[in-house]
């Protein structure tokens, strides 16, 4: 098993930036596929993005495309959410989350989570 914890969330302007880190312990990261969802206030969680176990692939939400960009060294036993350009609507708790199996969109597919980190966009 692996056990996730994320960090670097807070308050930022809207157009600033961000880096969530996402640190795994027991088992190695690199044995797994490895995606960030969100959830606000109210609203279901939410695919965000994922790269594959080698960091070879990856998908994003097409809220996010082009703003963020999630990458993972194995070395470190790390991933991390670069998130530029941020807006208010980007304002939710992010968590981390790992699959023993593929790098996919669905909640239902991720085997193992981090306890969340808040971000918060102010306008």
């Amino acid at each position: 098993q692996v056990q996730l914890v994320e960090s670097g969330g807070g308050l930022v302007q809207a157009g600033g930036s961000l880096r969530l880190s996402c640190a795994a312990s027991g088992r190695p990261l690199r044995f797994y596929a490895m995606a960030w969802f969100r959830q606000a206030p109210g609203k279901e969680r939410e695919f965000v993005a994922t790269l594959s176990w080698s960091g070879g692939s990856t998908y994003y939400a097409d809220s996010v495309k082009g703003r963020f960009t999630i990458s993972r060294d194995n070395a470190k036993n790390t991933v991390y959410l670069q998130m530029n350009s941020l807006k208010p609507e980007d304002t939710a708790v992010y968590y981390c989350a790992a699959s023993d199996h593929y790098y996919g969109v669905a909640v239902t597919e991720y085997d193992y989570w981090g306890q969340g980190t808040q971000v918060t966009v102010s306008s």
